[in-house]
């Protein structure tokens, strides 16, 4: 797999809110949509509905355990996509190994894993 990039452009996560598609479970959101790069990009948003600082970083920091768990354990994932992940208000109360069950899921029913 070619590398992972990080987004922090406020365009590119309106473009994926506004022409992605979504995929919706009480911890988590994901959106995917294709770009036109080799590259597999990856967003973390938490709002101020999380709770404080101390909540957010901890959603954040579960959802990108959680994300390298999937990374781990799946050998084929496809490149080319931007995939946001959105922070909900049960996600920084639930371990990082179920929060990768139900990204797996998310990201099955994406395609974008096999």
């Amino acid at each position: 797999m070619s590398e992972i990039i990080t987004l922090c452009d406020a365009w590119a996560f309106r473009r994926a809110y506004r022409h992605g598609k979504s995929f919706v479970s009480p911890e988590l959101v994901t959106y995917v949509i294709k770009n036109k790069q080799n590259n597999l990009r990856i967003g973390i948003t938490t709002g101020k509905k999380i709770g404080k600082a101390v909540m957010r970083s901890r959603a954040r920091r579960v959802i990108r355990a959680a994300f390298s768990e999937v990374i781990k354990s799946s050998e084929l994932m496809k490149t080319g996509f931007d995939v946001i992940f959105v922070a909900r208000g049960k996600t920084p109360y639930v371990k990082s190994t179920y929060l990768s069950k139900v990204m797996k899921k998310q990201l099955i029913e994406s395609s974008l894993i096999k």
